[in-house]
């Protein structure tokens, strides 16, 4: 059977943790995995309960981290091309930017048959310098030429990548979406959704609009502190913002929630009733989703949002920023409601018009569901995979005979 050495760079809750460990798990044993992932920043929450979940066990090269260090980043090179040369892969595929470089260039090294790269979202705005944006772009496009395949996880990020930061030719790059286990986002909702109002001292008549993911400048929380006192001052509605995540900007976001004279508490230091709470990482996102009755997203960038896919999943309507990939998981006016970035006036007015219109929620809500059930089910994503390593082994068929050979002399 064919053998992949899957790299992830930090095991963390979010999109690539979850394609990462659904692959290894649901691909075998049609093709054998190693899954190898790197050491996260103080402030990320582990997803170390997927691996347990899934019954994998990681190999951990903790040097490899998302921060830039030439001692650590070499020693990470170092123990990938010996893994490369111990487990004899057949592909090396890659999921996001650190393990996209350090994999890859393992990889190369040592002649691997097939290397394939996943961008689950891209670090070429909204993060950097100009300067150093245009040295990742350049790694980058370096990096796809020593790739046998790109993945892009939606049609907008595949626009992105050919034409307008040019990583690579169209052709090079195949559209293979997110997939995701979401039919637990549709079993025993109103047992969790009690469990997790009762919890946060949510009451039956409260409107819960929550947020999900790490507190970082890149999600801009700001926008959804100030789009929500606008609210607060427009509606006689009861509401309950939930910020669910951390990171290094929840001090910020503390402060705007008090400049803006709204009534907030981080729950894990002071459990107490209050227009806003943060209730820090949670595990259990069916849980969490049950809870709210509108999902928000700020962000100044994104890949393939999750948090938007599950939360439809759980027939939640979503308002989002028009983001990276938003527009391929949301359709507007149909599924939830997508403003300009930065818009705090349109953002405002778009869950004002949820909030006041209950059946709005709810059609919007199942309309949602619908469509990403058909469109982000982890079985057809390892469908899709497998076919794309096939066809990929395929076109080295002459590199990757030559390899099984070897493989069967020894």
């Amino acid at each position: 059977m064919p053998r992949v050495l899957r790299i992830l760079n930090r095991l963390i809750i979010g999109g690539p943790t979850i394609n990462a460990t659904y692959l290894t798990k649901y691909m075998a044993p049609e093709f054998e995995t190693m899954l190898v992932i790197g050491g996260k920043d103080d402030h990320e929450q582990d997803a170390d309960h997927l691996t347990g979940m899934l019954d994998i066990e990681p190999v951990v090269i903790s040097e490899m981290k998302r921060s830039l260090s030439p001692i650590n980043d070499a020693q990470a090179y170092q123990k990938v091309k010996v893994l490369i040369n111990k487990f004899k892969p057949d592909i090396v595929h890659t999921h996001a930017a650190k393990s996209g470089v350090i994999g890859r260039m393992a990889a190369d090294a040592c002649n691997v048959p097939v290397i394939v790269h996943t961008f689950h979202g891209h670090v070429f705005h909204s993060y950097f310098n100009k300067w150093t944006t245009n040295a990742f772009v350049n790694i980058e496009r370096y990096l796809a030429k020593q790739s046998t395949g790109i993945i892009a996880i939606s049609e907008s990020q595949k626009d992105e990548l050919a034409n307008v930061y040019k990583i690579c030719p169209e052709e090079k790059i195949k559209i293979i979406p997110l997939g995701l286990d979401l039919d637990k986002f549709q079993v025993n909702q109103e047992e969790k959704r009690a469990i997790f109002r009762d919890k946060y001292h949510i009451q039956p008549d409260e409107i819960a609009i929550g947020i999900i993911g790490r507190i970082v400048p890149v999600k801009n929380h700001s926008l959804f502190v100030d789009a929500a006192t606008k609210v607060l001052a427009k509606t006689d509605k009861k509401i309950k913002l939930i910020v669910v995540g951390d990171g290094d900007m929840r001090q910020q976001m503390e402060d705007d929630f008090k400049a803006g004279g709204i009534d907030y508490t981080y729950f894990p230091d002071n459990d107490r009733e209050a227009t806003a709470v943060c209730t820090s990482w949670q595990t259990d996102m069916s849980n969490v989703l049950a809870g709210m009755d509108i999902v928000a997203l700020t962000s100044h960038n994104e890949g393939t949002p999750l948090s938007l896919i599950e939360a439809q999943a759980a027939a939640k309507p979503v308002v989002s920023t028009n983001v990276g990939g938003v527009r391929d998981v949301v359709f507007d006016n149909k599924c939830g409601f997508i403003t300009e970035p930065g818009d705090v006036d349109a953002f405002a007015d778009a869950l004002l018009k949820l909030i006041q219109q209950p059946e709005l929620q709810k059609a919007f809500g199942l309309e949602g569901r619908e469509f990403v059930r058909k469109k982000f089910s982890y079985q057809r994503l390892i469908s899709d995979m497998s076919s794309y390593y096939y066809s990929l082994l395929e076109s080295k068929s002459d590199t990757y005979k030559n390899k099984q050979t070897e493989i069967v002399s020894l």
